[in-house]
């Protein structure tokens, strides 16, 4: 399979790189890691006339820490990002959910920015960003925006990106104090997208007790779905807190689509069992924070 023609354009700084963009309009397309976009392209799926290589530009393969959280720079690889002791020790849903992207040679080369620009439902860093409140900073020749997560992801595939605009960073908020978080799926066989996936983030106060209880899904909805759990085990330890009471909440909220891997049904029970999963090893995680 080959992609359809297209012209290129290589820039080497973050303003060459919003001109280009600027001057292709809807007829460009970013490359950074390129492990979704040139599948895309092989398949004639997509048939942009101008490529945005953004690989030359400098300063974009940032992975910074600081009180407020993880700030992921557009060319940061899933595995950098991973690999950061440091992003880890603060957001430590970030490895928890990368370890689950694809395959290493995909995280190897795949950003964790293009990930979300890219708005798969299905993804893990789209789920983390939403379930941590997190958001996205655009730039373009007009200046910049920061986007919430709530706000950027609109539908299957699709975001609030603008035309003209390049995603050069995102930023992963640190949980609450008290806070555990967990990531979990389960896919036809590892590194496949999920059938469904749950990232979960338990917060306890100082007597141990449950005060907040939030669970973010893949793969189940046109969007990453946030949910409030805290009502099903609110004030109970991790011990004694019905995690699988929560499960069962979740299973009348969600409306999930089948497919060929798998049906509404059993999405459904997946989204159920895999929720209590996730709040009990979250729930342990903040325990041991």
């Amino acid at each position: 399979m080959k992609p359809p023609p297209f012209a290129y354009h290589a820039p080497t700084t973050l303003a060459e790189a919003l001109d280009a963009l600027a001057d292709v309009g809807t007829d460009g397309k970013v490359l950074a890691g390129g492990q979704s976009l040139i599948p895309l392209l092989n398949m004639r799926l997509a048939a942009p006339g101008h490529l945005v290589d953004v690989n030359g530009v400098a300063g974009l393969d940032h992975v910074s820490v600081d009180a407020s959280g993880v700030r992921v720079g557009a060319l940061a690889r899933h595995a950098d990002v991973e690999a950061d002791d440091d992003a880890a020790a603060a957001v430590p849903l970030l490895r928890q959910g990368l370890r689950l992207v694809a395959h290493p040679v995909i995280r190897n080369r795949g950003t964790t920015v293009g990930s979300l620009a890219h708005a798969d439902p299905s993804a893990e860093m789209t789920a983390a960003l939403a379930l941590l409140g997190g958001s996205v900073t655009a730039a373009s020749t007009a200046g910049r925006r920061t986007i919430s997560a709530a706000d950027f992801f609109v539908g299957p595939l699709e975001s609030s990106l603008r035309t003209g605009e390049l995603l050069v960073d995102a930023h992963f908020p640190r949980p609450p104090a008290g806070s555990g978080t967990a990531f979990t799926e389960l896919a036809r066989r590892h590194g496949d997208y999920a059938m469904c996936g749950v990232a979960a983030l338990v917060t306890l106060d100082d007597d141990l007790r449950v005060t907040a209880a939030r669970a973010a899904y893949l793969s189940v909805a046109p969007v990453p779905l946030v949910l409030d759990l805290t009502e099903a085990v609110a004030g109970r330890t991790p011990d004694t807190a019905d995690f699988d009471a929560a499960g069962r909440l979740v299973r009348g909220r969600l409306d999930p689509e089948g497919d060929i891997h798998a049906t509404a049904e059993y999405r459904a029970h997946l989204a159920e069992v895999l929720t209590a999963r996730a709040l009990r090893e979250a729930a342990g995680n903040a325990v041991r924070r």
